[in-house]
């Protein structure tokens, strides 16, 4: 799909792509009524300034839709193949695999959030390390670092909207 047929879709075809980026209805809203844009660049200054803008509520819900690091995103979704292909650095070692299940389990205990990381491009070694070095942060910080996490990952997602096919 290029810019000038996401300005042109209707929006309950776009809904369900941009809630995969960010499963948050106030952000949704912001892009679609952002439209029409005249360069992508544009579309994603108006998301990320949406993102920035985002209350803790609203951060809850985004993580909500978001596996944990290492799980198989399940079912046919947009959003699922996306999460499927991102955490692909994770691999089938079963000893990172089980890493990366306690140190979810400990971030969880700790932040009581699902710990969130734009996988894309990272191997397994390089998540469980940042997993392992962000259970050192104090809740102020760790919260800042989510949602940048957060933003990269919705971006990222952004730009595959674009390439969707018509």
């Amino acid at each position: 799909m290029d810019l000038q047929e996401f300005n042109s879709a209707p929006d309950d075809r776009l809904r369900p792509l941009l809630t995969a980026c960010c499963d948050v209805p106030r952000w949704v809203d912001g892009v679609l009524a952002g439209r029409p844009y005249t360069e992508e660049a544009a579309l994603k200054q108006v998301a990320d300034r949406g993102l920035r803008e985002l209350d803790d509520s609203e951060v809850d819900r985004a993580l909500a839709a978001h596996p944990r690091i290492g799980d198989r995103a399940a079912g046919q979704s947009t959003e699922a193949a996306w999460s499927r292909n991102e955490q692909s650095g994770v691999g089938d070692d079963p000893e990172i695999r089980a890493a990366l299940a306690a140190g979810n389990r400990e971030y969880e205990e700790r932040f009581d959030r699902v710990f969130l990381i734009c996988a894309t491009g990272l191997s397994a070694a390089e998540m469980l390390a940042s997993l392992r070095e962000r259970l050192n942060h104090d809740p102020v910080t760790e919260k800042a670092v989510v949602r940048e996490e957060l933003r990269k990952i919705t971006l990222l997602r952004l730009g595959k909207v674009l390439e969707v096919a018509a």
